[in-house]
């Protein structure tokens, strides 16, 4: 599949001012970048790589009082959607060592909360079978209403509420997962299948030896979706972190899936 990703921003500082970026599509396995560019006015830019070598993040250094950025991007994903039953957990001593810090309670994902719940209620299911029946079981039993958590919402409070917006979905099926010892991670990423448009938060679990996308939203899939980066919780990506105080004046993400040539 094919997508043209379009993202325009306009903040405002009280005072020249650096902000910490991660909206540009990784160049990672199962997606390939054809055309991309970044533009942030007259902003001095440098880069690093992203938690666990996922994409890079963005330093912005804008000298004014405003930031105008735009990000373009066309895209061929490439990874298939795979079936999760199929695929097995391994025994922790098996795990690479890259892997085992998302076995581990974050800021959002208080997973150590969930293992008495996870036991009981997917106990007699091991693997694939038991993330896919965690997937089912968050996308049946909440409900997807903008604007019912902000940054500060946890996942109790969303298991408490049942409610949520991708970023509470992605943080419950990472604490649930890492409740049953299985590896999970939080990922950015952009989909033509958002709605409304935004950047759209899923999960990664780690199953037969590879990381695989689950959207616990049921909006999007493994083969429509490109990651822009990984990370415990919606902590770690961020699409934005500013050093002074910023005040949002306009901001859209545009994400559409467009015909490959012949």
């Amino acid at each position: 599949m094919r997508i043209q990703i379009d993202v325009a921003m306009t903040y405002r500082f009280p005072n020249p001012n650096t902000v910490f970026l991660a909206l540009e599509a990784a160049h990672a396995p199962g997606q390939e970048i054809v055309y991309e560019s970044l533009l942030i006015g007259d902003a001095e830019i440098s880069r690093i790589n992203g938690d666990s070598d996922v994409g890079q993040r963005v330093f912005a250094r804008v000298h004014g009082y405003e930031m105008l950025l735009n990000y373009s991007a066309l895209l061929d994903i490439t990874r298939p959607r795979v079936a999760l039953d199929g695929l097995v957990a391994a025994p922790w001593h098996m795990l690479p060592s890259e892997v085992v810090p998302y076995l581990r309670p974050s800021r959002y994902c208080q997973s150590d909360k969930f293992v008495s719940f996870v036991s009981k209620r997917f106990g007699g299911l091991s693997g694939g079978q038991k993330v896919a029946a965690i997937r089912d079981w968050i996308e049946t039993n909440l409900s997807y209403v903008p604007g019912s958590s902000d940054t500060d919402t946890n996942v109790l409070e969303t298991f408490a509420g049942r409610q949520g917006v991708c970023r509470d979905y992605a943080h419950l099926m990472c604490s649930m997962v890492r409740a049953a010892q299985i590896p999970a991670r939080m990922v950015a990423t952009y989909s033509p299948y958002v709605t409304p448009q935004d950047f759209h938060a899923v999960a990664e679990v780690w199953l037969s030896g590879a990381w695989h996308l689950v959207d616990a939203t049921g909006m999007c899939h493994a083969d429509d979706m490109a990651i822009i980066s990984v990370g415990r919780d919606a902590y770690d990506i961020a699409f934005m972190e500013s050093q002074a105080p910023a005040e949002l004046w306009y901001q859209s993400v545009w994400v559409q899936r467009v015909e490959t040539p012949t």
